[in-house]
């Protein structure tokens, strides 16, 4: 069984390396899907996976890396099929 899930991550999140430490988690956790910065701030993704993937890539998307403040981690039922996990240009 296959669940996607869109995150909306706050706080200090952009020019921490969040990007490519959720690519490197997501692929570990075999989490399919993307992420990408967002003008005002946030960091979205959509993750795409078991549910325990998911909650792994979730529960690992509350703390981010080192040097991430995370203050909030939205959770929404996303939708759509993917191939791999990879970055996109900042939307």
């Amino acid at each position: 069984m296959t669940v996607v899930k869109r995150l909306r991550i706050h706080g200090q999140v952009q020019g921490i390396g969040y990007r490519y430490s959720m690519l490197a988690q997501a692929v570990a956790a075999g989490v399919k899907g993307w992420v990408r910065n967002r003008r005002d701030g946030t960091v979205e993704a959509m993750v795409a996976g078991t549910p325990e993937a998911v909650q792994q890539i979730t529960d690992w998307a509350r703390h981010g890396p080192r040097g991430a403040l995370v203050t909030d981690v939205r959770i929404e039922t996303g939708e759509g099929s993917f191939g791999s996990f990879e970055q996109l240009p900042t939307a």
